[in-house]
């Protein structure tokens, strides 16, 4: 039976103090054996208190189990090293085996597994990004730019069609337009877009990028490749954004119905993780980054033109720019002039140079080829838009110059005249500037305007109106019969007849 560890300790004090197992074990209560047992187990370096080690089934294949475990990096089931000892001759159970491949992987991941420094964040130096498959919308995918800003914990998300450098330009301009400032480094992935080549393993970054870096004076860092932990706090975001924008278990949201409201939904998710107290500061996000604003760079008025998107020239005989193979409209004034194009999720934003700077113009829904967006109220001097086009008037006789400097309600006059086909159109021009001298200009032109909505072109109908108007009837006034009068037949006509 095992000794307590008290016994074991009395066992060791009795033989310190009589150097003689025989003596020992009549002072502690045991076998000299026992004495022994202990003694020879202290001296040689074992803890005398732990239980030794039995021989196990197992022992003559344990070289074989680490060798499988080595290969594998401590990946390898034990079920399949059960089956391969199995087939070298080894009897034991599944159980025994379990036990073995277990010691085994604890000892081999001791000493391999990855030690951190405690990182501690400066206020205004570390803006981390990163990269997440969004959900569907209409059946198409879309992109999460999620970015943390070290310090304060703040988080942006932001919806984007693709991953292209311009969109990344915009996305960035988005985020340090919402903290209110600009970070002294910014650290990403090694993307594309940021990163073009290694050599000797110093990156290569792209030109365009750096240039943007220094108009808003931010240096792109990346991390080392294919090792996402030395950007954790853009990591935890990606994986926190998933959870409530991306499909999982616990939130089964496969698509959204429109771009805005994946916008909308990504703005809710902000809010709610900037404005919880953070475990490690215990305040909310929303309330530190005002006081790391301070430590912030000033934001540039303008945005990095790359940002805006691709450059287009307006045509200056139509107004309009092209697109993605469709033709947009451009408000006046930017004939001939460059102007940055970019798609913002459902929209296309045109941004052009005026007096004061970059600045939105218009923004445009996304079409497809084959169908231009045309805006009416770009065209001001074609009021009709795609509407019937009216000539225009030119007077060249006398009579035409007479009858036309009546008033609006003359050229009016004309045109329902001409459209409803009036026979003697020219002799009742004609009338009208005799009216016109009998009464005044702006009454004949009311009437003429009345006429033309009424269509009434006969003889003498313009004189019945000006008749009608000079009694005193107002405008929209309904002319209403005598009560004493009836229009209904009477039988006076039989009279006649003697009846």
């Amino acid at each position: 039976m095992a000794k307590k560890e008290l016994e074991i300790v009395h066992i060791l004090e009795a033989f310190d103090l009589t150097r003689c197992p025989w003596s020992a074990a009549r002072l502690a209560g045991c076998d000299p054996k026992t004495v022994q047992h202990y003694v020879a187990r202290r001296d040689a370096g074992r803890d005398p208190l732990q239980p030794g080690r039995r021989p196990h089934l197992i022992d003559p294949f344990l070289g074989k189990v680490e060798e499988l475990v080595e290969r594998s990096c401590g990946k390898i089931r034990a079920d399949v090293v059960h089956d391969r000892l199995v087939a070298m001759g080894f009897g034991g159970d599944e159980r025994t085996t379990r036990r073995a491949v277990a010691e085994v992987k604890t000892s081999y991941q001791a000493g391999r597994h990855r030690v951190y420094r405690p990182w501690i964040p400066e206020p205004g130096m570390w803006l981390q990004y990163d990269w997440s498959q969004g959900p569907l919308v209409g059946g198409r995918p879309t992109n999460l730019f999620c970015a943390w800003l070290a310090w304060s914990r703040h988080r942006v998300v932001l919806p984007t069609w693709d991953r292209t450098l311009g969109t990344v330009l915009t996305s960035l301009d988005a985020t340090f337009r919402r903290l209110g400032g600009v970070p002294t480094y910014a650290l990403t992935d090694n993307e594309r877009t940021v990163t073009m080549d290694r050599v000797a393993g110093v990156p290569i970054r792209h030109p365009e990028l750096v240039a943007a870096g220094r108009h808003y004076g931010v240096q792109m860092l990346t991390c080392t490749p294919a090792d996402p932990e030395t950007k954790g706090g853009s990591e935890a975001t990606v994986r926190i954004a998933q959870a409530d924008l991306v499909p999982t278990e616990a939130n089964l949201l496969e698509s959204y119905n429109s771009f805005g409201g994946l916008v909308e939904a990504c703005d809710l998710f902000c809010n709610v993780v900037n404005s919880r107290p953070h475990r490690e500061t215990h305040r909310t996000p929303r309330d530190v980054l005002a006081d790391e604003r301070k430590h912030l760079h000033v934001l540039p008025a303008e945005p990095y033109t790359a940002a805006l998107g691709e450059t287009r020239t307006v045509d200056r005989r139509d107004r309009t720019i092209r697109f993605g193979s469709v033709r947009y409209s451009t408000p006046p004034g930017y004939e001939s002039k460059e102007v940055w194009c970019r798609v913002d999720g459902e929209e296309l934003v045109i941004v052009g140079r005026g007096e004061r700077g970059l600045s939105e113009i218009v923004r445009h829904r996304l079409s497809v080829p084959g169908r231009p967006v045309i805006l009416d109220e770009h065209y001001p001097d074609h009021p009709n838009g795609n509407g019937v086009k009216q000539p225009a008037i030119r007077p060249k006789q006398p009579e035409e110059e007479a009858f036309l400097a009546i008033g609006e309600g003359a050229e009016q006059w004309l045109r329902e005249a001409g459209a409803a086909g009036v026979t003697r159109i020219r002799a009742k021009m004609a009338e009208a500037c005799q009216l016109a001298t009998l009464f005044s200009r702006g009454q004949v032109s009311y009437a003429l305007a009345r006429a033309a909505i009424a269509k009434r072109f006969g003889e003498g109908d313009l004189a019945s109106i000006l008749g009608h108007l000079q009694r005193g009837v107002a405008d929209g006034e309904k002319a209403r019969a005598d009560e004493a009068f009836s229009t209904q037949q009477g039988t006076g006509a039989w009279e006649s007849f003697g009846l």
